[in-house]
Order: C-alpha cells, then sequence, then structure tokens
C-alpha cells in the first residue's frame, strides 16, 4: 500500500516482497516526477522496518540521483 503524505513524502507498507518492490518502484516513479519539475533535489528510499519503508524528495539528495538508507536495527553503543 502506498500512502501519499505529500508531493515529497510517500509511505510504502506491505508483508509480501513483490509488493514492497512494486510499491517502491511506482513511488520513486512519482517522486521523481515531482523532483523532475522542481529541478533541485533528488530522491531517498528509507528502510523503517522488513515491511515500512518511505520514498521522499529529499535536498540532501543531489539532483537526478536516487539514494537508499535504512533507519532500523542500529544499536548504539
Amino acid at each position: 500500500m502506498i500512502k501519499r503524505h505529500s508531493d515529497l513524502v510517500l509511505e510504502i507498507t506491505a508483508d509480501d516482497p513483490r509488493t514492497i518492490e512494486n510499491d517502491i518502484n511506482t513511488a520513486v516513479d512519482m517522486a521523481r516526477q515531482h523532483a523532475i519539475l522542481e529541478g533541485r533535489h533528488g530522491i531517498l528510499v528509507t528502510q523503517h522496518g522488513y515491511t515500512s519503508y518511505t520514498v521522499a524528495v529529499s535536498r540532501d539528495v543531489p539532483f537526478g540521483q536516487t539514494h537508499e538508507r535504512r533507519e532500523f536495527g542500529q544499536h548504539a553503543g
């Protein structure tokens, strides 16, 4: 399932790996369309858990690029 928070942030939640992959690809395409219109930022795909991701147009990513990061399973100290 893709849930749109804004034109800049899309949330993906699914249990099936194939669905996750398809939804991420769709969300990246949607974000890319917005990023191209804006012409300044790239796309950041963030994994929050095994079944939870966000795709966002991000000022931290250079225009024309897509970066991935993981924000779970990291323990401090």
